[in-house]
């Protein structure tokens, strides 16, 4: 099983035209929300995501594919319950059959996630990682689904270029991240050097800027002596 993300080379002319889709607002007005119009523009949301995008969708049921745009460094886990929820909401409402229940299940994984093979019709998807699914009931809640509507913009993005902008940004990041470990990696050798040549004896006691009682003996008077005791004292 491989998640990894494999990217098309980069071009100068996009293979996907711009598409409708449809941009929100979530509830605590710091994350964005986004969906398709329609199964075409599914499949390129599916095959343009990004990294930090999470997938949202009604289980056993037509809906929806609603994505959350993680900020960077997210996981799952770092998802706040009020967050799942407005997703979940959502695409339960923009369900033709799940929309009239009035509780529905929900599943939920990362973008990367996602298997698209080429004998599944527009919209289906599979997982490389079917245990890093999520599962939650949600009920009916028209007063999130309002209050997230207010929020709808429509757009035509090529969403392409999009994928392309933002995977050249990550490698610009890992690389000036790599700069930098390398340049403290370096900066901690120079210190342990400088710390080491600080505290080496030879450095410290250096023999041959030292007097020893035998070179003063060694005169063939006092006078070295008295001298060397006049600089002592």
């Amino acid at each position: 099983i491989n998640c990894s993300v494999h990217l098309p080379p980069v071009s100068s002319v996009s293979p996907s035209p711009p598409r409708m889709v449809f941009y929100f607002t979530s509830t605590c007005g710091q994350f964005t929300i986004y969906m398709g119009k329609d199964k075409y523009e599914n499949e390129d949301l599916i095959k343009f995501g990004l990294p930090e995008d999470v997938w949202f969708h009604v289980d056993d049921l037509s809906s929806a594919h609603v994505y959350l745009r993680m900020k960077p460094g997210m996981s799952l886990d770092d998802i706040s319950e009020e967050l799942i929820l407005d997703c979940a909401a959502l695409v339960k409402a923009n369900s033709i059959a799940g929309c009239k229940k009035s509780s529905v299940y929900v599943v939920y994984t990362r973008w990367k996630n996602l298997k698209k093979t080429a004998s599944m019709v527009d919209g289906q998807v599979g997982f490389h990682r079917p245990d890093n699914v999520r599962r939650m009931q949600v009920e009916k809640n028209n007063s999130i689904v309002n209050k997230i509507n207010k929020t709808k913009v429509e757009k035509h993005p090529d969403l392409y270029q999009i994928q392309q902008d933002s995977m050249r940004e990550m490698q610009m990041q890992k690389k000036q991240h790599r700069r930098e470990e390398e340049k403290k990696k370096r900066d901690e050798e120079l210190k342990r050097k400088q710390e080491k040549e600080e505290m080496s004896y030879d450095r410290i006691m250096n023999c041959e800027d030292m007097t020893s009682n035998a070179d003063v003996e060694a005169s063939e008077d006092n006078t070295a002596a008295e001298a060397y005791e006049d600089d002592f004292f």
